[in-house]
């Protein structure tokens, strides 16, 4: 790196202390001075600063995958309206992705742990509940406990049930005894079920008033219609949590999403349709927006329903699909194409091409495993909404036109959007559903394709393989990062040909917005709205 180069790299850094406004005029000048742009100093000084975010507003937003039937309960969270409110609004995490991807500390101010089995959490001072009691370690202890035990519904059992032991060590330290080592464990405590609750006298938590740690407080919740909250005035992040309050409502129609942004009305939507996107940024006033991560969206069958119990008959399904025309006609290019995998390009441990051949739509395939099935035609149905991911009607009357060649009909069922997480999703023998993805593989497999997974209701398919449980605690265990990988290719490659699951697409979150909305140049990437933080993260300008 020459000399210009460096000077620019710190102009940069000094001008994003300023945008952050943890840096002063007199000494970003100063500063600048020394560098030898004195004359620029002032000018550079004002583009920096106008940057900088600014608090007020009220932001009004609307989002799919909402529900009559939610609950502020963070166990029953399923969808994207709730772990935003949930976790982006009301409540904070021991730990967080941030804007850049990576694991930060949040409620815990560090962890450290000798052996990967035993995990010591060190809570920050000073941090006030909305009802303004300070958070204790009794309080996180009651939070991660919710998630435990045989009679728990909750949707994160299946990453928390490795917790053989947890205790409160004074007020700030939480410890936690794992049933066996997890180097990837911190990772697991950003889970947005697992946002940290008052603790009742009982023991048990609060969760229906929505008080929280996090950078809003709750004033009305009309489950799968609208939440309003106000700023947190006593937030303990600073430079977070800008607007005054926020609206959030949840628009299961894209078009109407789409005029509520056009006229107006609303200042941020999610998924805007695919097809006119790029016509939808071009009107003055509109940003539309993309982020690429680990989404997929997948066809699980139950396999413990005929005939999808018969693996012949899933593999002729996956060789029955054409993702490369999912990918032109559906997403037009916004994703990329999905192998059956459920491990992102986000994740350190994802099989290449070469370790495992991308499928492809191939008709003699299909015809072979048909035959091995037994069987000389199939009538299935395939339930579908847009709350499962965008277009999944188009999308698989489309697979419905390329399997029938090979002698398999499909019908494709439109559901209502309301209600389909909980009487289509696990109900329905198949169905189309969607994963935001987990930053981790271990994360990912735990709470979906482990036989834990079954007993916490959030296996989409009863997936039980007797040698992808044997690798699962062992992966999670080992520290040599060419071993583990091994480990892992391997449990790609169970689920790729054993598990009834087809996930043909990686899709990328889309975004459009009001020119008013502002936010920084690295946006996370893990969840859409800047990985459900937006809220606390954007602003207007």
């Amino acid at each position: 790196m020459d000399m210009y180069d460096r000077q620019q790299k710190e102009l940069g850094r000094l001008q994003a202390k300023v945008a952050k406004g943890s840096m002063s005029r007199r000494e970003f000048l100063s500063r600048v001075s020394a560098m030898g742009l004195g004359a620029m100093a002032p000018g550079l000084y004002m583009q920096s600063a106008m940057a900088a975010p600014k608090q007020g507003g009220t932001l009004r937003q609307a989002l799919t995958g909402g529900a009559s039937s939610d609950s502020l309960d963070p166990a029953t969270f399923l969808d994207s309206y709730m772990i935003n409110v949930g976790m982006g609004q009301l409540r904070n995490n021991l730990t967080e992705i941030d804007e850049n991807n990576q694991l930060v500390p949040e409620l815990a101010e560090s962890w450290d742990s000798s052996d990967a089995k035993t995990w010591v959490f060190n809570l920050r001072q000073g941090v006030e509940f909305h009802n303004g009691r300070s958070l204790t370690s009794k309080d996180v202890v009651a939070s991660i406990q919710h998630h435990l035990g045989e009679d728990t519904k909750s949707a994160a059992k299946g990453i928390v049930s490795q917790i053989t032991e947890i205790t409160v060590q004074g007020d700030n330290q939480v410890k936690m005894v794992l049933e066996g080592a997890n180097a990837d464990f911190p990772y697991l405590m950003s889970d947005y079920h697992l946002g940290i609750c008052p603790e009742n006298d009982d023991g048990t938590i609060d969760i229906q008033s929505g008080i929280g740690t996090a950078g809003y407080k709750l004033e009305s919740f009309d489950p799968g219609v609208r939440t309003y909250v106000v700023r947190n005035p006593n937030y303990w992040k600073s430079g977070r949590a800008h607007f005054d309050a926020i609206e959030t409502l949840f628009v299961a129609d894209t078009g109407a999403r789409e005029n509520g942004l056009m006229s107006d009305e609303l200042d941020v939507i999610s998924s805007p349709a695919l097809a006119t996107a790029s016509r939808l940024g071009e009107r003055p006033g509109i940003e539309v927006f993309y982020t690429n991560g680990n989404q997929h969206c997948t066809l699980p069958m139950l396999n413990n329903v005929s005939p999808f119990d018969d693996n012949n008959v899933v593999m002729a399904l996956k060789y029955a699909i054409d993702r490369q025309e999912w990918l032109e006609k559906i997403w037009f290019g916004y994703a990329s194409l999905g192998n059956d995998i459920p491990i992102g390009p986000a994740n350190q441990f994802r099989a290449t091409n070469e370790e495992i051949p991308q499928r492809e739509y191939d008709l003699d395939k299909a015809k072979y495993y048909m035959k091995q099935s037994g069987y000389s035609s199939l009538d299935l149905k395939i339930s579908v909404a847009d709350t499962a991911f965008q277009n999944s009607d188009d999308a698989c009357v489309l697979f419905s036109e390329t399997a029938r060649a090979a002698g398999i009909n499909i019908e494709v069922v439109r559901k209502p959007d309301d209600g389909y997480w909980s009487n289509v999703w696990l109900v329905d023998p198949w169905c189309a559903s969607y994963w935001g993805g987990r930053p981790t593989e271990d994360w990912m497999f735990s709470q979906v394709y482990s036989k834990n997974a079954i007993d916490t209701g959030w296996s989409e398919t009863y997936f039980n393989n007797p040698r992808f449980e044997e690798l699962l605690p062992q992966a999670r265990a080992e520290l040599d990062s060419a071993k583990r990988r091994d480990m892992y290719i391997e449990m790609q490659r169970i689920v790729h040909d054993n598990c009834s699951v087809i996930i043909p697409i990686f899709s990328a979150y889309g975004h459009a917005s009001s020119d008013k909305v502002k936010r920084s140049a690295n946006v996370a990437s893990n969840w859409e709205f800047d990985g459900h933080k937006n809220v606390e993260r954007w602003w207007f300008g």
